[in-house]
This record gives C-alpha cells, structure tokens and sequence, in this order.
C-alpha cells in the first residue's frame, strides 16, 4: 500500500460544509444518515462508507476527486484532529493545481480507506480534467455500500478487474464480474459492488462527469 500523504478527508468536508453555510443538521437530512455520523466523519472517528462519500459530496456541490488533493489551508489543519493534522501540515507544501503524472510510481500513490473495506489509489489527475482515475481494492466482505443499500450519483462509470471476483448489483440485475471482464453505465443507475469472495478484487476504475 502507498505510503503517500493521505488528505484529512473529514476536515475537507467541513470545510466545503461551512462555506455553503450549510448546517450538520441539513448536511445529515440530505444524505439521509444521522448528524452524529456526519460529525464523526468530519472529526475523522470514522469513515464513509462509497455510497455515503458520493452522496456528501454530491449534496456539498464537490467532486469526490477534490478530497483527494494533497492540498490544505491553515482552517482545514486547525480543524483537523491530531490524528489528521501532521498530514494537513505535510500537504500545505503542495500546488493546488499541480498534475499528477505524468508518472505516478506504486509507491506514489494517494490513497483512501473507507471502513466498508474498499481502498481507492489515485493513478493520476490531469488539472481541469473531471475524471476519478483510481485503482480500487475490495476487501474479503468489502462493499461499496456499508449499509448493504444500492448508490447512486452523477457521472459515467467505467472499471476493468485485474483479480479475484465481483458481485454487481446494476439496478434488478446482477453480474459476476471476474479477470479480464469490464463494467460500463451511467452513475446514476443504483448500483453496488460487493466481494463475496476469499481475496482481494483489485481492478482500474474511472468515474467521470460532472458533480451536480
């Protein structure tokens, strides 16, 4: 796994939550999940689930590419709880704007965990460009749902797997996705992916379009 700096996802979130003047209690109503659980994402006591990070960032007006820019403000760190803070500091030396790539290294690699048992590694971002280039991982038992339920969100979604197996879950159908087999549809339809299996599935996933 990267051992890059990992943005302090939760405090971004804040941010963006505060500048909209959006109340934790609206933020919570949107998503449709508790403002106890918002708060802790937003102090970095736990983390999002997929579903609920693209409905957070759909309801914030951000795209989920944003919270994984190596970037922070000095607000951002002092909001940050310690855990999060060395990490914001480490980030303050970063163009806001800078590429990634054009060669991005296996030890390179931005990462994020989600507590469903998915990890996302960012393989490179071309500025001005709305496009989520991301080799995922899903966990023995990982989903992209951690309540089980289906998401949904604005965009294109395409995804190859490398190894082990996936379940679909694309509106009333499900699919088997294994080695060598690729996925393509519109975000929008409710989906989820879940790894039923003993190993890791591992593939290279682009989620493009613009957030509403």
């Amino acid at each position: 796994m990267s051992s890059a700096v990992v943005p302090p996802v939760g405090a971004r979130i804040r941010q963006a939550r505060l500048e909209r003047g959006t109340s934790l209690r609206a933020l919570a109503r949107e998503v449709g999940v508790s403002a106890s659980l918002v708060s802790q994402i937003e102090t970095g006591k736990s983390q999002p689930s997929v579903s609920t990070l693209y409905a957070i960032t759909t309801a914030l007006g951000i795209s989920v590419e944003s919270l994984f820019d190596a970037r922070a403000s000095a607000p951002v760190a002092a909001a940050s709880p310690p855990g999060t803070v060395l990490r914001a500091l480490a980030a303050l030396a970063a163009d806001p704007g800078r590429r990634i790539g054009p060669l991005v290294g296996a030890g390179e690699r931005e990462t994020l965990e989600l507590d469903s048992g998915v990890v996302w590694e960012r393989l490179g971002r071309v500025p001005g460009v709305d496009v989520d280039f991301l080799l995922v991982t899903y966990r023995p038992g990982g989903s992209s749902s951690g309540s089980g339920g289906l998401m949904r969100h604005p965009g294109t979604e395409y995804g190859y797997l490398t190894s082990g197996e996936l379940v679909l879950t694309l509106g009333f159908d499900e699919y088997t996705v294994r080695p060598g087999d690729a996925v393509s549809f519109e975000s929008t339809t409710p989906h989820r992916y879940r790894n039923d299996g003993e190993v890791p599935a591992v593939g290279v996933w682009f989620v493009s379009g613009d957030v509403q």
